[in-house]
């Protein structure tokens, strides 16, 4: 009768274990996916004050549009170290007067054709496509996260480490999902 109690306080133990350590493999994932969003929206960041400098010369009367661009990358910067929740409201307020420039840009035919231009749109249009890329991946890592979080018997062990519920990150308008058009003319 002993062993059969020790054998079940092991097995008991163990299983313990290995939901802790599932807990750590998706808190990693939920870090590494966070740190990909990162690299990626500091990549977008990077390129607009350049992209700022060629569309200037062509649209300097359109400066409402390009003030908005600049207060907008201001305010990704400032929230960089904030939640999901903070950095996702300031990068699609980013993108959607992003979106806006490049509207505006379609009535300037001159910097439709200028090369540098072009190829920051296509600079931009890569980057967007690997921030939507990185945000699957994190949101993934943080759906399966969650879900050991609150889910018996994992949410016993979560409870006793401390281990919390990560946020999505999710734009909260709807306009502002919207990838900025690029168009290639």
């Amino acid at each position: 009768m002993e062993w059969i109690v020790l054998a079940l306080v092991a097995a008991a133990l163990a299983y313990g274990i290995k939901i802790y350590n599932d807990l750590v493999r998706n808190r990693q994932m939920v870090e590494e996916g966070w740190s990909g969003i990162d690299v990626q929206l500091k990549r977008r960041a990077d390129l607009i004050p350049n992209m700022m400098e060629t569309v200037k010369g062509y649209m300097s009367h359109e400066r409402e549009t390009l003030e908005a661009v600049t207060n907008a990358r201001a305010a990704v910067q400032s929230a960089q170290n904030g939640s999901p929740e903070e950095r996702a409201k300031a990068e699609g307020l980013l993108s959607a007067a992003l979106g806006r420039l490049f509207a505006v840009a379609e009535a300037y035919p001159d910097l439709k054709a200028n090369t540098t231009f072009l190829e920051f749109q296509g600079a931009l249009q890569t980057v967007e496509d690997e921030i939507q890329m990185s945000r699957r991946y994190y949101n993934g890592a943080v759906r399966n996260l969650n879900v050991a979080v609150e889910s018996f018997p994992s949410n016993i062990v979560a409870g006793i480490f401390r281990f919390l519920k990560a946020q999505y990150f999710e734009l909260d308008n709807e306009a502002d999902r919207a990838v900025p058009n690029v168009k290639f003319t």
